[in-house]
Parts: structure tokens; sequence; C-alpha cells
């Protein structure tokens, strides 16, 4: 693990997502965890929800090209050292956001696939996935799935066996993306299981820890920020 010098500026990370009045998820959960893991965090607010810690009433995107405003404003200015990436909102804006991001190819992306709250509700739409697989996938260093993300992402529609998730993972990644870290949050297990693979290896590493009772907004959010906040501090993918 590298460690960041202490003397330098914090690193800067830019995270791509919706608004949260409830601050447990969104943009308000991305920008506490950055800045929490002593990176200075940018924000391109993608969309405005109506929503509390149990679910997703509505979401209202914000037009393609304010997203783009936002993001270029900010990236003429500073320089980002992450890219963190969650609820988008529309096709226009993955489409706006993936071309952004094209343009810092050296910068680590790590992208949180929002396609449903905690309680089931649907965030996107069949065009959305659609326009994530084929052009952010491609760009992403690490993606960040739960396992019904994961499935839907790997497009297990076909066939008349259920894909495993180390098969909907190796989809994945020949889809385009650097490594994906799967999360077992939402499975119905007395056990929780994230497993990270990569694309030349495989699985590279899972871990186990006892589910803990209830449920937890925004965990998902807090994770894709993390991991973009020690990417952006030199640490080791």
């Amino acid at each position: 693990m590298n460690q960041y010098p202490a003397q330098l500026p914090p690193p800067i990370v830019l995270t791509f997502a919706a608004s949260d009045p409830s601050c447990g998820a969104g943009l308000q959960a991305d920008l506490l965890t950055i800045a929490a893991l002593g990176c200075h965090p940018l924000s391109v607010t993608t969309a405005l929800t109506v929503q509390d810690t149990v679910g997703v009433a509505s979401v209202l995107a914000v037009d393609a090209d304010w997203v783009e405003d936002q993001a270029r404003t900010l990236l003429e200015d500073m320089p980002v050292a992450a890219f963190k990436i969650g609820l988008m909102g529309s096709a226009e804006n993955m489409q706006v956001i993936a071309e952004i991001v094209a343009d810092y190819p050296s910068v680590p992306l790590v992208l949180d696939p929002v396609l449903a709250s905690g309680r089931g509700d649907e965030l996107a739409d069949e065009e959305m996935i659609s326009t994530l697989r084929e052009m952010l996938l491609p760009l992403t260093t690490i993606l960040t799935p739960n396992s019904l993300e994961a499935r839907r992402l790997a497009d297990e529609d076909d066939g008349d066996e259920a894909l495993t998730l180390d098969e909907c993972a190796q989809r994945l990644l020949a889809q385009g993306c650097e490594y994906v870290l799967l999360t077992g949050t939402h499975d119905n297990t007395a056990r929780v299981v994230n497993s990270f693979y990569g694309r030349e290896s495989g699985r590279l590493r899972s871990d186990v820890w006892d589910r803990l009772p209830g449920s937890y907004h925004g965990s998902g959010c807090t994770l894709a920020s993390a991991v973009a906040a020690h990417l952006a501090r030199g640490m080791d993918v």
C-alpha cells in the first residue's frame, strides 16, 4: 500500500451522483466519505430525488448540458485524482459523463451501478442499463455492484440456468471494466460475502462477515466513495 505524503495538499475526488435530502446516500454520502478519508471532494449533481432512509419516491434528472458544464468547469480548474460515479438519472447523462471521463484515461474511475433503491424502487430502465454497459464499463477501473445489480448488468435473461455470481463477474469484466468488487449485502444469507475479481486472474479474494441486523441506507455509495478516495491517495488496487 502506498502512503500519501502528509505534506501535500489532499488529493481531489470528483463524484457524479444524485442529491439525497436524507444525506444517507448519494451525493451527500459521497462527500462525507471522501472528506473523512483525507481527500477533497468535488461534486457534480446528476439528479434531484425525493427520498428518505427507506426508499426513493421520485427522481428528476438534471439536464445533460448542466451535468457537462458542472464537470468541465471543475476539471479545468482543479486536478482530479479519482472519479466516482453513482446514480446518473438518465441515459443522456450517462453519455455525457462517459465522454467527460474518457478525456482523463489516467484517472481511476469507480462506478457504483445504482439500478434500484434498497427497497427495490427502479432507478434505471433498459436504455440506461444498455448505455452503462456500452459506454461506461469499458472506462471503469473498479465496478462495485451488489448481487442484484451484477445479475442485471450481466444480462442474465436467457438460458435455463441462472448464472453464478462468478459467471456474472466474468461477463462484466469481459464488457470492459478492469476489476469487479461484488458485494453480498442484498443476499438473503446469514453471512455477507464480498468478492473481488480481476480481468486477468478471475476471483482474487473473498471476504466474509456475519450479517448485521437491519438495513443500511447508502452502503453502496459509501463503499464506492471509500474505494475512490483510497485510489486517489495512491493505494494499489
